[in-house]
């Protein structure tokens, strides 16, 4: 049985940091992938970054600017995406994702394990 732990989220203000980590138990050795997926208020759930349990990763055109960055620690199952220079729309709850393939998407349907979600608020 696969679970997610998600952790990390909090009240930041504009221009802070956040550290989300998501542990996922229970997912078979080798190819896996972890996301991580925002939601706003009214707004459609979309995808933020993802890993590979190879390290191949899928970051939102944001990405570019150097702002967030996703890493792997594959001998605890763990994924940690580090935000940068928070802006308001970055505000959302923010949910872990994880799929048993080696396969990073920004579709919640390539996506069969699902964590609780972690709120993420910024205030300018």
């Amino acid at each position: 049985d696969v679970q997610l732990q998600a952790s990390g989220g909090g009240l930041v203000q504009a221009g802070g940091s956040l550290r989300l980590s998501c542990g996922a138990s229970g997912l078979p050795r080798g190819d896996y992938a972890i996301a991580w997926f925002r939601q706003a208020p009214g707004k459609e759930r979309e995808g933020v970054a993802c890993i590979t349990s190879g390290g191949g990763k899928a970051l939102r055109g944001d990405a570019v600017e150097g702002r967030n960055a996703i890493h792997i620690d594959n001998a605890k199952n763990t994924a940690t995406l580090q935000m940068t220079s928070l802006r308001s729309e970055d505000t959302g709850t923010y949910y872990c994702a994880a799929t048993t393939r080696r396969l990073c998407a920004p579709d919640v349907t390539r996506f069969q394990y699902w964590g609780k979600g972690t709120q993420v608020t910024v205030s300018s």
